[in-house]
C-alpha cells in the first residue's frame, strides 16, 4: 500500500485566513477554553484517571467522541468528535485547568469553507499537526497555527492536505483508526482498521508524510484504537454500548487481552511517552469519558 500527499491547499487556507481576519492559532484557544471539564470515575477494573464533558456534550445524540491524541506531558489532550449530520470538530483539553473548547475542522474553497465530512475515527497530534482518520479517503491533515476565529466567535481549522491511499491490487484499507509513534526517526503513522469477524482486521505503518506503508494483519475483533511503544502494541476493542471495553497488548499474532479493562463504547488509543499512560475515550451518550492509565497496568 501506498499513500501520496495531496496538493496543498495552500492559496485557499491563505484565502480563508484572510477572510477571518487572520490566524490566531492553537494559543487563542487553549487561552479561551470556555467548557467545564469535570473530574470523575469510570466503570472499568483499570485504576484510571477520568474526566467527562459538560452537560450538553455527555448528553448530545448529534456528536459523537472518536479519536485521541495527547500533547507530549500530558499538559494537553485533543478529541475527536463527528456529527451524524456531517461535520468534524476538535475538543482541545486540559486536564489540569479542567476546561476544554471545540473547534469546528472545515475544507477551504475559493470563495469559503465547507464542512469536514469524515467519520474521524481517529486522531494523531505531532507537533503542530493533526492527523485525521478518514476511512476509505486516508488522512486528513491540518496545522494548528491555522485556527481562525469565525464571525461568531466560534474557533475553526481549515485542512490543507490529505494523505490519500493509491488503489493497488488489494483489498484497500479502512482508515479507521491512527496514532503517532514518535520513538521512530522520523516518526511513523500506525493506522488500525476496525472490523467484525468477516472483515479484514490490518494494521499499517506509514511514514509521517506518506510512501510505500507495510501492512500486517491483527487478530483483535472491534479493534477501536492502536498505540505502539517500543515493539509492543496496544489495542483498543469495543463490546457494545453496555459491556465493558478490552484492551490488547503484545506483539502481532500474540495479543493477550485484558476483558473490562476500559468503560463501554472505547474509541481511539494515545500514548504519552512523557508520562507512561495511555489515553482513550469512549462514545455513547450518558457514558461519555477521557480516560488515563498507566501502561504498565498491561504489562
Amino acid at each position: 500500500m501506498h499513500l501520496a500527499r495531496t496538493a496543498e491547499l495552500t492559496t485557499e487556507v491563505d484565502a480563508f485566513a484572510e477572510r477571518h481576519g487572520g490566524r490566531v492559532g492553537l494559543a487563542a484557544v487553549l487561552g479561551e477554553l470556555d467548557r467545564r471539564l469535570w473530574r470523575t470515575w469510570a466503570p472499568c477494573l483499570t485504576r484510571h484517571r477520568a474526566w467527562t464533558w459538560d452537560r450538553a456534550d455527555r448528553r448530545d445524540p448529534e456528536w459523537w467522541p472518536q479519536g485521541v491524541s495527547v500533547e507530549p506531558g500530558g499538559r494537553h489532550v485533543a478529541v475527536s468528535w463527528y456529527a451524524k449530520k456531517g461535520g468534524v470538530r476538535i475538543s482541545f483539553l486540559s486536564p489540569t485547568k479542567r476546561r476544554y473548547r471545540h473547534v469546528t475542522l472545515v475544507v477551504p474553497t475559493a470563495s469559503g469553507h465547507e464542512p469536514l465530512r469524515v467519520h474521524a475515527g481517529g486522531l494523531g497530534w505531532h507537533g503542530s499537526r493533526l492527523y485525521v482518520a478518514a476511512t476509505r479517503a486516508g488522512l486528513w491533515v491540518c496545522d494548528t497555527g491555522d485556527v481562525v476565529r469565525g464571525d461568531d466567535g466560534e474557533h475553526l481549522l481549515p485542512v490543507r492536505f490529505r494523505l490519500a491511499p493509491v488503489a493497488d491490487d488489494g483489498e484497500p484499507l479502512r482508515f479507521s483508526f491512527v496514532s503517532v509513534d514518535d520513538a521512530t526517526q522520523p516518526p511513523n503513522l500506525v493506522v488500525g482498521e476496525y472490523g467484525n469477524r468477516r472483515q479484514t482486521r490490518r494494521l499499517a505503518e506509514v511514514p509521517i508524510d506518506g510512501g510505500d506503508a507495510t501492512v500486517i494483519r491483527h487478530d483483535v475483533v472491534r479493534a477501536q484504537g492502536v498505540a505502539r511503544v517500543g515493539g509492543r502494541l496496544y489495542l483498543t476493542s469495543s463490546h457494545g454500548p453496555w459491556a465493558l471495553g478490552s484492551v490488547w497488548s503484545g506483539e502481532t499474532g500474540g495479543f493477550r487481552e485484558r476483558r473490562r479493562a476500559l468503560p463501554m463504547g472505547p474509541e481511539d488509543l494515545a500514548y504519552d511517552a512523557g508520562t507512561d499512560r495511555l489515553w482513550t475515550v469512549t462514545e455513547h451518550p450518558r457514558r461519555r469519558w477521557v480516560v488515563s492509565m498507566r501502561r504498565s497496568s498491561f504489562g
